[in-house]
């Protein structure tokens, strides 16, 4: 039977997703100003779509291992997981890390060195959906993603204390544009 109306418009095998995905991201690090543990979660909530993660943002140990590479990560591990879904509608991004919710919003420079490829890279994520908007909530309204962060956290340190050569910074590790990047391998998915 033929389709009519406004549907007729839209090529077939065209995914629909009319509602907006929320986004929660957080990240953490222990210590905050590099050469520790940095860690990220996400949530993602939507049509159809429901998903939480959670990992290393670089390797322990790594000199950019910072909070604010943590916040960018769980960032964009969220906007990666929903494009490699095929979703391409609008997200809204929720995040309790002003630094990078105002960067992204254009309200801040850039003025860390290390955190230009991180920016750059969820810039470059940001537009292949039809719209993203990045909105700062405080950390009571952003629990589930910290709570993930901080799960992630524990598991690292754990692996830690099983494999203490793992924080050794033996290997460069490179930005998340870049296609040689070491994926973490304490990444935890749940769907």
């Amino acid at each position: 039977m033929p389709v009519s109306g406004p549907d007729a418009r839209i090529p077939r095998g065209t995914v629909l997703y009319p509602e907006v995905v929320k986004v929660h991201f957080d990240g953490a690090c222990n210590p905050p100003r590099g050469g520790g543990i940095a860690t990220y979660g996400f949530t993602i909530d939507g049509d159809r779509l429901r998903y939480e993660e959670r990992g290393l943002a670089v390797r322990p140990g790594a000199s950019h291992a910072t909070n604010n590479v943590a916040e960018y990560t769980g960032a964009i591990r969220a906007l990666e997981w929903l494009r490699s879904r095929g979703f391409r509608g609008a997200v809204l991004i929720h995040g309790d890390s002003q630094l990078v919710i105002r960067q992204m919003n254009g309200e801040y420079a850039i003025r860390k060195e290390h955190l230009k490829a991180y920016h750059e890279h969820l810039r470059a994520l940001a537009q292949q959906f039809a719209e993203v908007t990045f909105r700062w909530v405080p950390r009571e309204e952003n629990t589930r993603a910290d709570e993930l962060t901080k799960l992630a956290l524990e598991e690292a340190r754990a692996e830690l204390v099983r494999e203490p050569s793992a924080a050794r910074p033996d290997r460069e590790e490179r930005a998340p544009n870049d296609r040689g990047r070491q994926r973490d391998s304490y990444a935890q998915r749940t769907v």
